[in-house]
């Protein structure tokens, strides 16, 4: 098959999705697929576009690319751009795409998750790998993913939205329940997240995650073990336990080697497995999300369990979580690459 890999973009989680999209990449061409992985915002900036040689050649814009420890600088990537415009596909995405069977989207955050590029997508006939528009918004955002929980009785911490206008009219000031979790409503790899155990610190964590999104969710932090389970094509993968050595699980413990423990399949009694996993399944269900996807959960001392959010384009990257539960049921990385794209087909063929 000839596959585009779309990775980069412009969110938070720019140098993550890079190297989601290099090794996924390299497992697909592995297994016998003609790939181009390309920057969707950056795109191919060359004033002539050989597509089927792009393919030939197996092009490639990573070298010497991958996860820091700060978050990229989007202003400056931004400068970089050959025509300096707004738009977020690159030079020549569309038609490169066009050429392809199919798109395997390694892009996190922002307008890579939040359904707009699957819409457009989907306007212009092309497949790509994951949930269609519909699900993917409503999982980028995490408020309407908790009244979502809510309404179908799903275990949820207790939680507010808040915007930037709060600061001024009071309601901000009468958050009074902590220690409490402030995460930016539509971000991931926990950038901008902050746990937090009184008003002033609230309202100061308040202010850092405003800098990110102008909507931010504040909920009742949980003191408990932390739990991620795949899911794909409806089918709950084994459940894999998040330790992080100090701290909790931010944008450090996720990807630098070394931060975190993580133990798959996670030691639970059988029931509590099975509950979890049939939770995991009910989620990706209520929500709307087709192909695979990733499900967050926190289980407190008294056996109760939380479900946290959805992940509609799980991190595909060495330290990833969906990998390594993949793994625990023998599916290696190249084989999940391949089963991403089979599951994802199915959208089509149903259509």
């Amino acid at each position: 098959m000839n596959i585009v890999v779309l990775a980069g973009g412009l969110s938070t989680e720019r140098d993550v999705s890079i190297t989601s999209g290099s090794m996924v990449a390299g497992a697909l061409r592995k297994r016998g697929h003609r790939v181009v992985l390309l920057d969707v915002f950056m795109g191919y900036e060359h004033d002539e576009c050989d597509i089927d040689k792009l393919f030939e050649q197996g092009y490639d814009f990573t070298a010497g690319l991958g996860v820091r420890e700060i978050i990229p600088d989007l202003a400056k990537i931004k400068s970089q751009r050959r025509d300096k415009s707004e738009r977020f596909l690159g030079e020549h995405v569309e038609e490169i795409c066009r050429f392809a069977d199919i798109c395997f989207l390694a892009l996190h955050g922002d307008n890579g998750e939040n359904g707009r590029l699957q819409a457009t997508f989907d306007l212009l006939g092309i497949k790509y790998t994951g949930s269609g528009y519909l699900g993917s918004a409503v999982a980028m955002n995490k408020g309407i993913t908790k009244s979502i929980f809510l309404n179908h009785n799903i275990g949820t911490p207790q939680g507010e939205s808040f915007t930037a206008e709060d600061k001024n009219n009071g309601r901000l000031a009468q958050w009074n329940c902590f220690p409490c979790v402030v995460k930016p409503c539509s971000g991931g790899s926990s950038v901008g997240v902050s746990i937090v155990e009184s008003k002033d610190s609230f309202l100061k964590a308040m202010d850092d995650a405003f800098v990110y999104e102008k909507e931010v969710l504040v909920e009742q932090y949980i003191r408990g073990r932390e739990f991620s389970i795949g899911v794909i094509d409806g089918k709950a993968l084994p459940i894999i336990e998040i330790i992080p050595k100090e701290g909790f699980y931010d944008y450090v413990n996720k990807y630098q080697s070394g931060k975190t423990e993580e133990i798959c399949p996670a030691e639970l009694d059988k029931e509590t497995t099975e509950y979890l996993q049939q939770q995991a399944e009910k989620v990706y269900e209520v929500l709307g999300l087709e192909a695979y996807g990733r499900i967050d959960f926190l289980l407190d001392s008294n056996g109760k369990t939380y479900a946290l959010e959805a992940n509609t384009l799980p991190g595909m990257t060495g330290s990833s979580l969906i990998p390594q539960e993949a793994a625990a049921v023998g599916i290696g990385y190249e084989e999940l690459c391949d089963k991403i794209i089979e599951v994802s087909l199915k959208k089509y063929d149903n259509k």
